[in-house]
């Protein structure tokens, strides 16, 4: 079983995160935060990786350690629940149409952990949530599962569904890349030998 749990605890946030990356994308998120805990809520079903993510953060303060530290917790869960990444597919996209929007994912499972992000939000928020931490936790989450992801929104009319599209079509690349390809089981997918 690819699975990963992951226990988190700074002066800011006390996180616990699990994954079993060949689930059915079961989940149960509890951040404190209403409309992240919708988008993670995306990210599981539609990469169909099981997730169980809790955190009790400094939301008194703001949403920002919140965010990026699930961001963290989650790649690192990632991260380790891929193993030696023998076998998976490891390149894929996702353009990800929703109503007047139309956004693109892009990833390479590489090891070299890098974050493009073209998205611009009209609104500061969506919901309670600063529209500007949603880029916050993917450069986190990139940056621990050790990804190199590119972002980019190609045209929106909604704020709500500019963030949906993003994880949903973060989450349908994902699936891609960390699936078994049957044709290379055995493989590590580089010249290199290892990722």
């Amino acid at each position: 079983m690819r699975t990963a749990k992951i226990a988190r605890k700074t002066n800011e946030t006390e996180i616990s995160v699990s994954i079993n990356l060949d689930g059915t994308g079961a989940h149960n998120m509890a951040t404190g935060i209403g409309f992240f805990d919708h988008m993670l809520d995306q990210l599981s079903r539609h990469s169909l990786i099981d997730m169980d993510v809790s955190c009790n953060g400094d939301l008194h303060i703001d949403f920002h350690h919140t965010a990026e530290d699930v961001g963290i917790a989650l790649g690192e869960a990632i991260r380790q629940a891929l193993g030696d990444k023998k076998g998976i597919r490891r390149y894929a996209s996702c353009d990800l149409p929703m109503d007047g929007t139309l956004t693109r994912a892009a990833l390479d499972v590489s090891g070299r952990p890098f974050l493009v992000f073209r998205a611009e939000f009209s609104r500061d928020k969506v919901g309670e949530m600063d529209t500007e931490l949603f880029r916050e936790f993917f450069q986190a989450f990139a940056m621990n599962a050790g990804i190199t992801l590119h972002i980019e929104n190609f045209y929106t009319d909604n704020n709500h569904h500019l963030a949906e599209s993003m994880f949903k079509a973060v989450a349908r690349a994902l699936r891609d890349a960390v699936e078994i390809d049957p044709r290379a089981a055995d493989r590590v997918p580089s010249t290199k030998g290892v990722l």
